[in-house]
């Protein structure tokens, strides 16, 4: 984790100008169809800020945290709200939020690490909340481009949440990088429902 949290401190202009333009309404608003007008959200580990804000604008009572103290910054200054600097590790409410919406941001922890993070998910969670949260497509795990990843395939994430036993799938789906030049890297998206 320290690899990711390093490469974004020192990259964070450089993450967000690439990142924080992408359209990624389509996922935002399949995330939100699940939830109630209002409902609370926490953007966890939310980068840029760009996720926050749509959710802010769509009136979402919407809570960010990242781990990377750079980054913070920039969301913060971003969606006009203060972002919590928090170690995925460090989540540790209960029954605070109706949704929690982890894009590509678990997928740095070790897989080893993941069970703990996703009952602690489930926990800030009420009842039947929404959690999504997305992974690249593949069965590797280590560091690449100065970042720690887990991939993830259908069956292995399958496994994790049988063991963790929190949450169960709504929806699981494939995409493509929506950023130009990055189509052929495969996204599994997850809808998971809390039990």
């Amino acid at each position: 984790m320290q690899d990711s949290l390093n490469y974004y401190n020192e990259h964070a202009r450089e993450f967000s100008d690439n990142t924080i333009a992408v359209d990624f309404k389509n996922m935002q608003d399949k995330f939100l169809a699940y939830l109630e007008p209002g409902s609370r959200i926490l953007d966890f580990g939310c980068g840029s800020g760009r996720d926050t804000k749509y959710f802010l604008s769509r009136g979402y009572d919407t809570d960010a945290s990242d781990g990377s103290e750079e980054l913070v910054k920039i969301a913060s200054e971003y969606t006009g709200i203060q972002v919590r600097r928090m170690l995925f590790q460090e989540l540790d409410v209960t029954e605070k939020y109706d949704g929690i919406w982890a894009c590509s941001s678990i997928l740095h922890l070790p897989y080893a690490e993941l069970a703990d993070v996703i009952i602690r998910m489930g926990k800030a969670l009420v009842l039947h909340g929404i959690a999504y949260t997305s992974f690249k497509y593949g069965n590797g795990e280590g560091v690449r481009n100065g970042r720690f990843f887990t991939d993830m395939t259908e069956e292995k994430i399958t496994g994790l949440l049988n063991e963790t036993d929190v949450f169960k799938i709504e929806e699981i789906w494939i995409t493509s990088d929506v950023r130009p030049g990055r189509e052929v890297e495969k996204w599994l998206n997850l809808i998971l429902r809390k039990k």
